[in-house]
């Protein structure tokens, strides 16, 4: 089957955005290979914006394109009216290099940022001929590789993914392809392989390890079938972050994409510990790029690609240690050319905005800061670390300093949260509002985006419950009804989507009947408001037997083995639970890149 020439000649012009399927984009790869060359689909399991805004998958598209070895080809979810065609056709998903179908790579290796991404991957295997259960495939099929945030807590996708990697891949997918090299000039079994790949450190094969339950669905046991395997399975870090491999010359896309900027990757880590937060607790401990290193890649990405927007990226921007001095730098070297530079994640204080300032001196943009909650007791509960004269000095600089727009950030559900916290939420934006009228003598424009809270694995308040569906909505709406002024605009979640996100986050191995259930219901695109269907999702949950609300309405146990226990980010659960503790008696935790030691574990 020529792909590419029936897409040409016959699909293209039956779809709405043909630019998301052609390829031939400035900067693409396009490898010569041979009968020895490991290919690799690096699958992204939502539409190409997306995918092609994400910088981990641009940076394993680089490093495996370097090897002489190997080649990475995209591989994107096809939007609904593609996928129409292609099942049509009965056409498989296919590449953007080379047009090649999915189910002829060698690996496949999907990426996963948010649990309601689980529905897409399964339709995107489906669409590659690719046989859904890890157990039914053969041979020549491809080994379905999964990595990315979600991979710490990676039972409900263990029936359909050979294996995890669990933490930063830039090292381990070199020690990947050596496995698999040599397992395909030894022609041995599938079985043989991920043993072997099971050996590496940072590897979970979810095949190798038995789990038990007891008769209440609470989980008795996890247990290694071969003693070569890892009774904890312990992720993957990057010692020299300095040093460690970054995209020169990034594709650019051919379309508009949600990110349509050069990425510039800071630091990782974060050592905050917001209670809340995963992220500041999987991607521990914090490393840094130098200030040169970091000029150096910038112009070397500007040069290849004809960028105007740098975006500085990490979880909080503003804690970078030479943050003034990049930034100065940066500006200084690039407003010329009429290179900007954005901050996305600022903390609250005056000093943030202060940066904010100096990279407006190139290009005007918006303020984003994230108070998230609305009283200080709240605030000492998440351990955000922030007064809220912090807050209102940062505002009151950003007006004085010319913003007349701002964003903000709240969340809704925390753990304690009472109803005069969401009341809290309404009184600090009226006095910001005031504050902007006040200091700027004219109408000042605040966009409210407010999330729910959502209980994530390896976090200090992974034991306890999500709160009901009901309590959720009602809060949303009595904001929604109290900030509805017209220089107010205001979004908010769907809550049942939420509530999947929860299940998922917490949920154990049984729910992978659930998702592929759901898949053959039709579910896909959960993230998407248009195509989510809550009503299919309840009764692939009654058709398996199981209930929604025992992932997230029940409190866990102490004691209690969790379903991502065998899985280490290397924060011990001993930190975990003594920040629970101090969050219900409202005390705080500083962070230990300023002050103490706080023997998380992760050093």
């Amino acid at each position: 089957m020529d792909i590419k020439k029936i897409l040409f000649k016959e699909l293209l012009d039956k779809v709405e955005k043909p630019g998301r399927y052609t390829g031939k984009e400035f900067n693409e790869i396009v490898k010569e290979e041979d009968a020895s060359t490991v290919k690799i689909a690096l699958a992204f399991p939502d539409l190409y914006e997306i995918g092609m805004s994400y910088l981990g998958f641009k940076i394993l598209y680089d490093i495996i394109n370097k090897r002489d070895d190997a080649l990475a080809e995209r591989v994107f979810s096809p939007a609904v009216d593609m996928e129409e065609l292609l099942r049509e056709r009965q056409i498989p998903a296919f590449s953007l290099e080379t047009y090649r179908p999915l189910n002829s790579f060698d690996i496949v290796g999907f990426t996963i940022q948010h649990e309601l991404g689980y529905s897409n991957i399964l339709n995107l295997l489906e669409l590659g001929h690719i046989p859904l259960r890890s157990e039914e495939r053969k041979e020549d099929d491809p080994l379905i590789i999964t990595g990315g945030p979600c991979a710490f807590n990676p039972e409900p996708l263990s029936r359909f993914i050979d294996l995890f990697v669990i933490g930063e891949g830039e090292e381990i997918i070199g020690e990947i392809i050596e496995v698999y090299k040599k397992w395909k000039d030894k022609k041995q079994s599938r079985v043989k392989l991920l043993e072997e790949l099971a050996r590496i450190e940072g590897i979970y094969v979810p095949s190798f390890y038995e789990i038990t339950y007891f008769k209440d669905g609470r989980i008795k046991s996890v247990t290694p079938k071969k003693e070569t395997c890892y009774s904890v399975i312990k992720k993957q870090i990057i010692s020299d972050f300095d040093k460690v491999a970054y995209p020169l010359f990034p594709i650019v896309p051919n379309i508009d994409v949600v990110h349509d900027r050069i990425t510039l990757e800071i630091f990782r880590g974060c050592t905050r510990g917001c209670r809340f937060c995963q992220a500041g607790m999987i991607y521990r401990p914090v490393r840094e790029k130098s200030v040169d290193t970091l000029i150096g890649l910038a112009d070397e990405i500007l040069a290849h690609t004809g960028y105007e927007e740098i975006s500085l990226s990490s979880l909080s921007s503003s804690d970078y240690s030479e943050i003034k001095s990049l930034i100065t730098k940066l500006v200084d070297r690039f407003k010329e050319k009429g290179v900007g530079v954005s901050l996305p994640s600022l903390r609250i204080d005056s000093f943030s905005v202060a940066l904010a300032q100096q990279v407006q001196r190139v290009r005007k943009t918006g303020l984003t800061l994230a108070p998230e909650v609305g009283t200080q007791r709240l605030r000492d509960v998440i351990n955000k670390n922030v007064l809220e004269e912090d807050l209102y000095s940062s505002i009151r600089a950003a007006f004085e300093g010319g913003w007349r727009k701002i964003k903000l950030y709240f969340m809704v559900g925390l753990p304690t949260e009472t109803e005069e916290d969401v009341e809290g939420i309404v009184r600090l934006v009226s006095k910001v509002d005031h504050m902007g009228r006040e200091i700027t003598g004219r109408k000042i424009n605040i966009n409210i985006s407010v999330s729910a809270f959502v209980p994530k694995p390896h976090t200090p308040f992974q034991w306890g419950a999500q709160q009901k569906r009901e309590i959720l909505s009602k809060k949303i709406r009595y904001l929604k009804n109290r900030l509805n002024w017209r220089n107010i605009s205001f979004s908010y979640p769907d809550i049942n989507r939420v509530y999947l996100e929860a299940v998922f986050a917490r949920g154990d191995r049984r729910l992978g009947e659930v998702l592929e259930k759901a898949h053959y219901l039709g579910c896909k695109f959960d993230a998407w408001r248009e195509q989510f269907n809550f009503e299919a999702w309840q009764q692939a949950f009654n058709d398996s037997g199981l209930n929604m609300e025992f992932y997230i309405k029940r409190v866990r146990e102490e004691d209690e083995i969790l379903p991502w226990d065998h899985i280490s980010c290397g924060v011990k659960k001993e930190y975990l639970l003594e920040e629970k503790k101090k969050a219900l008696r409202g005390e705080t935790t500083p962070d230990c890149r300023f002050e103490d030691c706080t023997e998380c574990g992760v050093c």
